[in-house]
């Protein structure tokens, strides 16, 4: 007999007009989750900078060059290495570096090269900063340099940590007091916080404010993945989710865009907070989904929300209730009798994951492959600004790429299988990271056209280990498999931003270390078996010898046999989906 869910959509339609306003209207707001996500690739930006002045300036020296002041400087600066000498109205000569400052005791001539005694003193007087590109930023505001260093560089680790805390608060609150209450809140919150966050008035503050961002965030990207899925049917349900993560690239576009036009920290903030407003003015208006309401035995709420699906699909005899109760009935009643070990689903836990050699190897090779594409995914967009050329346009081609992957990923799976589609792309990304390392850099162009190809290249494999992971584990342990690989995946967005500060000791070093992940990981695929066309399986043994099998390398399906697995998955693993962002 067919799933419950599968009854609704085959009566109601699977993505009719009623799913396509509330899916576009809730994914509308996944956009904001990709601005907050990336906002500090401007916002914590660090310029160049000296030590401050003790006095007034009378002229200014800078290898060959004489100005009248230091502002006209910055556009000579080409390393950390260099200093400014600077003349006061009362004829003391200092030399200005970024960390300290000296004072020439002989100061006769301003000459840039001196070989005589200098008195070496701190930064008391604060920093002098390049405000030709940004008239502010967070590191400017609060003096994030020198040794405050290391603040700058934990902003955007904390909000990854805040990211990994809201997905497992929110998920589970969402099974308990509905998904629309928390996308009412989540939503609200990353207004409030998103506006709160430009009002604070030092960097701890800052954080905070931020980490309750990326909380809110983060908890509503998970459970509008779970209000959109919930609402699709099985047709269209692996399009559809899959493009969740489009939007989000949208908002890493936005990010660009807004940070080429505004150029204040603070005012940048704002606007990108005041994307979040049209949805938070109309969310209220969403309903509740009909299967969360007859989980909690709200059969008349549940009954209008199936009612006005059909109004707005246009069908004139909307499936009842009662028929999706009996459905689910002799599911749980077959279920119960065909196979005793889902009763004792609560009892696994994650040793379950390594309980033979062939087990073990394969959730190793999963948590890496979830560990390796959220790194290089975020290794790649936070990388993007430094790359030479134009950073705001580097940002944006390097969201603006993630949308095609990700209908590359969905063809792939369907027709190639997913094992087949996720290794050539891994080893693809390892390859393009060696490419980028032997192109010099004043090939701007050339840098950023191999960036924007590493980045496709690790976003289909990113897009599909979800699905993936949920077909190589048994019924009993795939809730668990999908969770604790979605929990790789949030580490390896924490330790991402401190990847990409690896380029202060080689320029390539991030890129090397995403490339060896990425090149073990593809290898270690080859391993795994395929799942495309082949049944869901319910135990461990069942699980352990479809790796064994010969056969599961060249099984073929047609999307819709696809389709009606990716179903069975999300009815046992519906709370751990989408978490990988």
């Amino acid at each position: 007999m067919a799933p419950s869910s599968e009854r609704l959509f085959d009566s109601l339609g699977h993505f009719g007009r009623f799913q396509a306003c509330v899916y576009f209207a809730s994914v509308f707001q996944a956009m904001s989750c990709g601005i907050h996500y990336l906002a500090s690739v401007f916002m914590a930006v660090t310029p160049n900078f000296v030590c401050g002045i003790p006095g007034n300036v009378s002229s200014v020296l800078f290898y060959n060059s004489s100005e009248s002041s230091i502002e006209d400087i910055w556009t000579l600066w080409t390393s950390t290495e260099n200093y400014i000498v600077v003349r006061l109205e009362n004829g003391e000569i200092w030399e200005l570096n970024q960390c300290s400052r000296s004072k020439r005791e002989v100061s006769l001539d301003l000459a840039y090269e001196y070989k005589g005694n200098k008195s070496i003193f701190s930064c008391s007087d604060g920093f002098l900063y390049d405000d030709t590109k940004w008239k502010s930023t967070v590191v400017t505001q609060w003096d994030l340099v020198c040794d405050r260093e290391w603040l700058a560089k934990l902003i955007q680790p904390t909000f990854m940590l805040g990211v990994l805390i809201g997905a497992v608060i929110f998920g589970d609150i969402a099974d308990r007091l509905g998904r629309r209450r928390v996308i009412w809140f989540t939503s609200a919150g990353q207004f409030v916080f998103g506006i709160a966050v430009a009002f604070t008035f030092d960097y701890y503050s800052f954080v905070i404010v931020r980490f309750l961002l990326a909380m809110v965030s983060s908890g509503y990207l998970v459970v509008a993945f779970v209000y959109v899925t919930e609402f699709v049917g099985i047709k269209a349900r692996t399009w559809a989710s899959m493009h969740v993560h489009a939007f989000f690239a949208v908002g890493i576009m936005v990010v660009a865009l807004v940070g080429f036009l505004v150029r204040t920290w603070w005012v940048y903030q704002i606007f990108l907070s005041i994307a979040t407003l049209p949805f938070v003015l109309c969310c209220w208006m969403l309903p509740e989904t009909p299967f969360w309401l007859l989980s909690e035995e709200r059969y008349e709420d549940a009954q209008k929300v199936i009612n006005i699906m059909a109004k707005w699909n246009k069908v004139s005899t909307p499936c009842k209730v009662s028929e999706l109760c009996s459905v689910q009935q002799d599911d749980l009643v077959s279920g119960r009798t065909g196979d005793n070990d889902t009763s004792s689903a609560k009892k696994h836990n994650i040793l379950d994951l390594f309980c033979n050699w062939h087990i073990a190897r394969r959730t190793i090779t999963v948590w890496l492959i979830w560990f390796t594409g959220s790194l290089g995914y975020y290794v790649f967009s936070l990388s993007s600004v430094s790359l030479g050329g134009n950073e705001y346009l580097n940002l944006f081609l390097i969201g603006a790429v993630e949308l095609p992957c990700y209908v590359i990923a969905c063809i792939g799976m369907d027709k190639l299988g997913r094992r087949n589609t996720l290794i050539p792309f891994l080893i693809l990304s390892a390859l393009i990271c060696v490419l980028i390392m032997f192109i010099p850099q004043d090939f701007n162009i050339l840098i950023v056209l191999a960036n924007m190809a590493g980045k496709f290249s690790i976003g289909v494999a990113f897009g599909l280990i979800y699905l993936y992971t949920a077909e190589l584990y048994p019924t009993i342990v795939r809730s668990l498999a999908v969770g604790s690989g979605s929990m790789m995946c949030r580490a390896g967005s924490v330790v991402a931003p401190f990847c990409v500060y690896l380029r202060s000791v080689w320029i390539f070093m991030p890129l090397l270390l995403v490339g060896i992940m990425a090149l073990l990981s593809g290898i270690l695929t080859i391993m795994l078996p395929e799942t495309l066309g082949k049944p869901l399986t319910n135990t461990l043994a069942e699980a352990t010898e479809m790796g064994r099998s010969k056969k599961s390398c060249s099984g073929k399906t047609t999307p819709a046999h696809s389709g009606a697995a990716l179903e069975k998955i999300e009815m046992f693993c519906q709370e751990t989906v989408s978490t990988e962002k």
